[in-house]
C-alpha cells in the first residue's frame, strides 16, 4: 500500500522510491519527502531514527548521501536546493505506527472526504485498529481509516514536551549534568 501522508504527489512518491533505501541503510527512517515549487524548489526531506532522537549531525549525514544519490539518479530538472530536518516536536503522523506511538496524546487529523460532515478532527489518539486510527473526540471514540487521512499531526503539549525531553535524555542526546531539571510536575498552589 503506498503511503501519501509521506510522499502525496506523483514526484515525491518516485523521490521517496529512491531516498528510502538510501536513508534507512544510513540507520534512519523517512517521515515525508515533499518537492515544494515556488521562485526556487526546495526537496524537504523529514527522516527519524526509529526510536526517535534525530540530531543535527544526523541530518548532515542524510543529506550527503541523498544529494549523492539523486546527483545519479536526477529526477528533479530544476536546481534545487535540499532540506533534511527532524520531524520536531509538534510532527507530522505519516505512517500507521506514528498513531500506535503516539497514542495518549493531542492530535488534529484532517480526511479528503467529508466524514459525517466535518474533515477536521481534534482529539486524543487512542491507537490504531487494523487499518484504522482511533482517537478521542468530544462525541467519543471514532475511527478513521488510514487511507482517508489527507493531514496528521500532533498538537503541541507540555506532555509531549516532556515526553520528547525524555526520548532525548534516554537516547543521550541531553547530559543531566549540563542543566537542572525541568520542573513542570505541579504548580506552588497544589502543595
Amino acid at each position: 500500500m503506498t503511503n501519501d501522508l509521506i510522499a502525496k504527489a506523483a514526484i515525491d512518491r518516485r523521490l521517496a522510491e529512491i531516498i528510502t533505501p538510501v536513508i534507512e541503510d544510513l540507520g534512519y527512517e523517512l517521515v515525508r519527502v515533499r518537492l515544494m515549487s515556488g521562485k526556487e524548489t526546495t526537496l524537504q526531506i523529514m527522516a527519524d531514527k526509529p526510536d526517535g532522537g534525530i540530531e543535527v549531525d544526523d541530518c548532515g549525514a542524510i543529506s550527503t548521501a541523498v544529494s549523492a544519490t539523486l546527483d545519479v539518479e536526477d529526477p528533479i530538472l530544476d536546481a534545487y536546493t535540499l532540506e533534511v530536518s527532524s520531524p520536531g516536536i509538534d510532527r507530522p503522523l505519516t505512517r500507521l505506527k506514528d498513531f500506535d506511538m503516539f497514542e495518549g496524546y493531542d492530535a488534529k487529523l484532517e480526511t479528503d472526504e467529508l466524514i459525517d460532515g466535518r474533515r477536521r478532527f481534534k482529539g486524543v489518539l487512542a491507537g490504531v485498529e487494523d487499518d484504522e486510527v482511533l482517537i478521542n473526540v468530544a462525541e467519543g471514540t471514532i475511527g478513521l481509516k488510514f487511507e482517508w487521512l489527507s493531514d496528521a499531526k500532533l498538537v503541541l503539549t507540555d506532555e509531549l514536551i516532556k515526553e520528547m525531553l525524555r526520548q532525548r535524555k534516554a537516547a543521550g542526546v541531553i547530559k543531566e549534568t549540563e542543566f537542572d531539571e525541568i520542573q513542570t510536575e505541579g504548580s506552588e498552589e497544589d502543595s
